[in-house]
């Protein structure tokens, strides 16, 4: 009750002030940003704002408006290199740092991002385009990791293993893996860091981040926020620009350790490949294809409810969004009608309005995914109940569609549309659900709704997915953790789990205990 007390006082209820300006003019958002301190331009290497060396720079733009944010350096293989070497050259001082002093110094940072959380919010709204209030939630939701991990440091344990000699005592070390290359995507700008750092920086890591270059700018913020709670400089460092110049210079680095990556399932494999010539640690989360299963027993309203969130979070830009929703053709047509009225009660437009509900897509090349799979899905015998074409505000704007009578043969089916889009699959059987759900090369979330407690059990120690939520639509927390099976990644984030990815075990033997005993 505490924590989420905590989480409904400092973040998802904004202050007075905040509340009188909930719809904000994109000029005033980014003035206020930029009176906190924490509009910055500069990469963050050795604890300095650093230019890219040759000067370039890329500009950051509002999805929303199509206005240039800001310009920022635009770095590459040398300023990686440099970074690299800072982490490595803090990394004996910060990992001999005790448990207690690397926890305050990250409940330090947690308490600054909560005091900053309008400020990052606008920022994130401006970057990325989301609403201003998921764009709150996901500060809560961020800054939650940096906090639990802060607890998790102190619970670092090793284990005492019973000897097969007597004059044996046999014992296990855990130790920080060393330097930590960190690539993150553009659709959660400051969740997907800080799921990452928080636990690295916990156990004794430190770390590289890459930011995508869309949606640099909340990184840069928390970055800033890092320095002022303490953290010593090189410990978090930070590069933006060229993609395949930073991240191949981490992969062919001997100093990184570990790779960590949230994005698409063809870069995760470039990835893993890349990592084995050094034969690095690697986590990836990678693309979905969540399956949502209504069935006929389902509670229509909660199922809408459910349905909904979890489709249209972010402009369906996330890789836990419900990607093929499969309903039981006893309540085909009930729900359709009443996820389609409320699908229809979304609101559209800039994210820093009040009562907006989906912002646009990152970019255009995001809009044309969208139609290319909705060309297709028609094509081959889907209906378009609700939406389908572009918004009429423009820019990268996309009517919340809803697709009926698709099918597994359709694109919307089988590959991640990332995009406002809910194709409706018609099933009979609990046996057809399952056998549709997994029939994909991804595994990260699913979803059901039922009122069937045997058969929520049944169905979800048959799906193969690492998350599934039963009756609920939103699922993720720091305390949980979040991964997939097959093709959607490798090892588990959050949670008292996900520390274990930076952390190497050292078993360690003592002999001629006896021989010093009797000394």
């Amino acid at each position: 009750m505490h924590r989420v007390a905590l989480v409904a006082r400092h973040v998802l209820t904004p202050s007075l002030f905040f509340r009188r300006q909930m719809s904000m003019e994109p000029g005033a958002a980014i003035n206020r940003v930029r009176e906190s301190g924490l509009l910055k331009t500069q990469g963050l290497i050795g604890g300095k704002w650093i230019d890219a060396y040759d000067g370039k720079t890329i500009e950051v733009q509002n999805p929303a408006t199509g206005d240039i944010v800001t310009s920022v350096a635009y770095m590459g293989k040398k300023e990686t290199t440099d970074a690299i070497s800072s982490a490595y050259n803090t990394f004996n001082s910060w990992s001999k740092h005790t448990a207690s002093e690397r926890s305050k110094c990250l409940r330090k940072w947690y308490d600054l991002m909560i005091s900053h959380k309008e400020e990052l919010a606008l920022l994130m709204t401006l970057e990325q385009g989301k609403p201003l209030k998921e764009a709150l939630g996901e500060v809560a939701y961020g800054a939650g990791f940096i906090e639990f991990f802060a607890e998790e440091a102190k619970r670092i344990y090793g284990d005492i293993i019973p000897a097969t000699l007597a004059d044996r005592r046999l014992f296990v070390l855990k130790q920080p893996v060393g330097v930590v290359g960190a690539i993150t995507p553009w659709n959660f700008p400051l969740a997907m860091i800080t799921r990452k750092v928080g636990p690295a920086l916990a156990c004794g890591c430190t770390v590289v981040v890459k930011p995508s270059e869309y949606t640099p700018l909340t990184a840069l913020a928390a970055a800033e926020l890092s320095l002022q709670a303490g953290i010593p400089p090189g410990v978090l460092n930070v590069v933006v620009g060229n993609a395949s110049d930073i991240g191949d210079t981490l992969l062919q680095s001997t100093k990184v350790r570990k790779i960590t990556f949230t994005g698409s399932t063809a870069v995760g494999k470039k990835l893993l490949a890349g990592s084995a010539n050094t034969v690095k640690r690697i986590s990836l989360e990678l693309g979905g294809n969540a399956p949502c299963i209504v069935f006929d027993d389902a509670d229509l309203d909660v199922a809408v409810k459910g349905a909904l969130a979890a489709k249209f979070r972010n402009s369906g830009q996330t890789c836990v969004c419900a990607n093929r929703i499969l309903v039981q053709e006893g309540i085909y047509e009930k729900f359709a009608n009443a996820f389609a009225k409320a699908v229809q009660n979304l609101h559209v437009g800039n994210g820093l309005v009040e009562g907006i509900a989906q912002g646009p897509l990152i970019n255009e090349a995001a809009v044309e995914k969208v139609e290319k799979f909705i060309k297709d899905a028609t094509s081959k015998g889907a209906n378009v109940i609700l939406g389908g074409r572009r918004h009429s505000l423009g820019m990268t704007f996309y009517e919340p569609t809803v697709l009926g009578n698709v099918n597994d043969e359709m694109l919307v089916s089988r590959e991640e549309v990332f995009g406002p889009v809910a194709p409706l699959l018609r099933f009979k059987t609990e046996e057809d659900a399952i056998h549709i759900a997994n029939d994909t090369n991804a595994g990260l979330a699913a979803y059901i709704f039922t009122t069937s407690i045997p058969r929520s059990w049944r169905v979800t120690e048959a799906l193969e997915y690492g998350l599934v939520g039963v009756n609920e639509g939103l699922i993720s927390t720091e305390v949980a953790p979040f991964g997939g099976f097959k093709q959607s990644g490798l090892g588990r984030e959050g949670s008292k789990y996900g520390i274990d990815e930076y952390l190497e075990l050292k078993y360690v033997c003592l002999g001629n205990m006896k021989e010093a005993y009797t000394k």
